[in-house]
């Protein structure tokens, strides 16, 4: 793929999510605090993500680990 197919594909990218969101017929600075808000959000979300999912998800298989028979720590750690 060259540049300019790349670019094409970009533009066209931008005019499709203008097209969706609806923000085509907003001014530009309206079109600038509602992107500012919805990147931010986007962003909020995969830091939140980033953080909090990886120790939810130890919690759950430390949960569900004891239900289904899993050892106990303290019985793994007499075993090392």
């Amino acid at each position: 793929m060259n540049f300019k197919n790349l670019r094409e594909y970009l533009a066209w990218l931008y005019y499709q999510y203008l097209l969706i969101t609806g923000i085509y017929v907003l001014e530009p600075w309206e079109k600038s605090i509602f992107n500012s808000v919805l990147f931010s959000a986007i962003a909020m979300v995969i830091y939140t993500s980033y953080v909090f999912v990886p120790i939810h998800v130890r919690l759950a298989l430390e949960f569900f680990s004891g239900i289904f028979g899993g050892q106990p720590e303290s019985t793994m750690a007499l075993m090392n």
